[in-house]
């Protein structure tokens, strides 16, 4: 079947619609509070800001051990139903956060939400196999991947959008609630499939349980080289995204919608990247395009850190569409997030292929476990790199070198495995 004709069947289109919704969701909300934060906290929004990212992704640190054992453990669409209803839920209270302009209550909903995404995760990726053949599963994973990015820029121009408009608030509560109606509504069309491990006894020691993930995924050598080339790329990209909204305000002295102009690109590059697999790969399950990929990342991030240090003053989008130095910086961000949806796609494929089914989805767990730890050890570095050079594009071209060495290490890593 075409990658493109997976989209109209019940088996794989309500499981996209269903993520896809949860990815603007999920962003809507974040940046409606951010930005809410900003304009009515005028000496805490920024610290409102700093802490949002990190109240987000808190909760895969402490509910992704049980989140995939418990997408083992029951029916998978159950599961997903499940988490559907806690979204709605969770929408609920944020209509009242927002209505009553508590900020404490909105930061609250925010981790409820990532609770629900540490649930959802797992049991995403992990249903795949069981819904997709192996042939359809590139395809497959290319479109989830593209519809999970397209879904944040979506959601996060619409959270932005909306809160400053009159009865803003009001206006982010009813959006919230109507994607979270739509979610659920797609869930229910989900199809059934067989429970993996209906005799796993729930581990609640969080620590414990870590130290059996990673080991377990240590010893399956092909799914622990994905678990890392994965982890990489979600550094990579957190750090690229975090330093875009620096290069527009110090190199480009431009404005906000540059920043987003920027974060369009980005995710349409990766969804790109993403659809692109299906052909590239043919089908077939194969790692052989991802060490030119991420040689391919480290060019255009090269490129881009020279073109965005050099492009001058490009204070708004008019201003950056309309000059040649501008028009090759946003080719180069292209370049670069499509080489990272190609990079990604085949090592989740790889992680859901070589994973026993009765651990498939704690496999995935393990992943997002180590996916925050680097992502959070990447603004770790980042920060520390901007507080010793104090430049957003030398960051980048280091990352692009560090990158250029992971790439090298991991294509002599995968060479042995004929995938």
């Amino acid at each position: 079947m075409s990658m493109w004709r997976l989209l109209g069947s019940r088996r794989f289109g309500a499981l996209f619609v269903a993520q896809a919704l949860g990815a603007v969701n999920d962003n809507l909300f974040k940046n409606a509070l951010v930005v809410l934060a900003l304009y009515r906290l005028a000496h805490v929004g920024p610290v409102v800001v700093a802490l949002a990212g990190g109240i987000f992704i808190l909760p895969y640190a402490l509910f992704s051990t049980l989140a995939g054992q418990v997408a083992d453990r029951f029916e998978k669409s159950r599961v997903v139903r499940l988490t559907k209803w806690w979204e709605l839920g969770l929408m609920v209270l944020a209509a009242a956060g927002f209505l009553s302009g508590s900020i404490a209550a909105l930061l609250a909903v925010l981790f409820g939400l990532g609770v629900q995404a540490a649930f959802f995760s797992p049991v995403k990726y992990g249903i795949l196999p069981d819904l997709l053949s192996e042939a359809e599963l590139v395809g497959g994973n290319g479109l989830i991947e593209a519809g999970t990015f397209l879904g944040i820029l979506a959601g996060t121009v619409a959270g932005g959008v909306l809160v400053v408009l009159p009865h803003g608030p009001v206006l982010a509560a009813v959006a919230c609630i109507v994607v979270a109606l739509g979610g659920l509504v797609a869930a229910y069309q989900v199809p059934a499939v067989a429970v993996a491990a209906p005799g796993l006894r729930l581990e609640w020691n969080i620590i414990r349980e870590i130290r059996v993930l990673v080991a377990d995924a240590r010893a399956n050598r092909p799914v622990w080289l994905a678990i890392l080339g994965i982890s990489w790329f979600w550094a990579m990209g957190a750090t690229v995204l975090a330093e875009l909204p620096t290069v527009v305000r110090d190199n480009l002295s431009g404005s906000g919608p540059v920043v987003t102009l920027l974060l369009l690109v980005f995710s349409v590059g990766i969804g790109i990247g993403s659809l692109l697999c299906g052909g590239l790969m043919r089908g077939g399950v194969s790692v052989r395009l991802v060490p030119w990929m991420g040689l391919g990342i480290s060019v255009f991030m090269l490129a881009f850190a020279h073109q965005a240090g050099a492009a001058g003053v490009l204070p708004g989008v008019a201003a950056v569409l309309g000059s040649g130095d501008g028009r090759l910086m946003l080719l180069e961000l292209l370049g670069l997030a499509a080489c990272g949806g190609v990079f990604s796609v085949p090592l989740y494929v790889v992680c859901q292929e070589k994973s026993a089914p009765s651990h498939r989805s704690r496999m995935i767990a393990a992943n997002n476990i180590l996916n925050a730890a680097a992502m959070v050890a990447a603004a770790v570095v980042a920060a520390g790199m901007f507080a010793a050079m104090g430049s957003a594009p030398v960051i980048l071209a280091v990352t692009a070198g560090l990158n250029l060495l992971a790439a090298g290490i991991l294509a002599k890593l995968l060479k042995n495995l004929h995938l």
